[in-house]
Formats: C-alpha cells, structure tokens, sequence
C-alpha cells in the first residue's frame, strides 16, 4: 500500500477526506483515526503557506512511509494546503487506518509531528499587529523527539 499524499490550494474537506480513509481499507480496519488542524484565529487575520512543490510531497511521503514502517497501516491519506488561507479554515489532514486503536493514535501522532517540524512549508501570518514569518516552536521539536 502506498500513502496518499496531496498538497495543494483546494479547500478540504474534512468529511470526504475521511470517506476516502475508509473507502481504501475495503472494511479491514478496527481503527480509523482522522485528524484535521485549522488555522486559529486570536490576532491571527490570514496565514499564507508557501512551498516548493516536488520537495514538499516528497518529504510529506517519506514521514507517511515511516510511519508504515512502524505499524501496520492499512491506509494513509496526508492532504496538506497552501497558499493564503483565513481563520477557521483546514490547513492540514491526517487519516490513518489500521487493525487496532493504539496503532491508530501512535502513527497519526507521529505523522503530525514529523509534518509539523520536518514538512518544508514556509508560514506566512498576517496579524493585527503586522506579518510575522512562523518557524515551528520547541513544543513541536520536543513532540518529535519524543519518537526517536
């Protein structure tokens, strides 16, 4: 099986994304874990992602590619958006599907950890008090690490 790994500047749709998840594992899976993150408002006006795109999809494949290497997934479905984007919106969705839970939970918590830490997007917000580019934050280094 071979991850699906989408980046684009289409809107998501959380609920087909799902559908896709469950389609592909032809009802083998015990464990079905979607994830979906938004952008947050607070001072934060609009977010731009930027990206190069053959290297983003490839760095996007090898962290679902490791994570098939860790549990025994049925499926994988890493959709990612770019471009500008406003408060509220999905900016990045996550599926896993596997036999059981715990295997579930791990390999999509291991998947957004990667994603946010190694994934080579460049963050652009716009907020009440100007722009501001956006580095990931030691909270999303020390979520990683805790993998290796």
């Amino acid at each position: 099986m071979s991850p699906v790994v989408i980046v684009n500047n289409a809107p998501i749709d959380a609920g087909a994304e799902s559908g896709h998840i469950h389609a592909a594992t032809a009802g083998d899976a015990g464990a079905v874990l979607c994830f979906s993150g938004a952008v947050r408002g607070g001072d934060v006006l609009a977010m731009t992602l930027e990206h190069y795109p053959d290297m983003t999809e490839l760095a996007l494949r090898d962290i679902a590619v490791a994570a098939e290497k860790r549990w025994a997934l049925l499926a994988v479905r890493v959709r990612h958006r770019v471009g500008r984007m406003m408060p509220g919106e999905i900016i990045v969705f996550v599926g896993v599907a596997t036999t059981h839970r715990a295997d579930a939970f791990a390999a999509g918590s291991y998947i957004m950890d990667y994603l946010k830490t190694q994934a080579p997007f460049w963050k652009k917000e716009e907020t009440t008090a100007g722009c501001r580019w956006v580095d990931a934050r030691d909270t999303d280094d020390d979520a990683r690490n805790r993998w290796e």
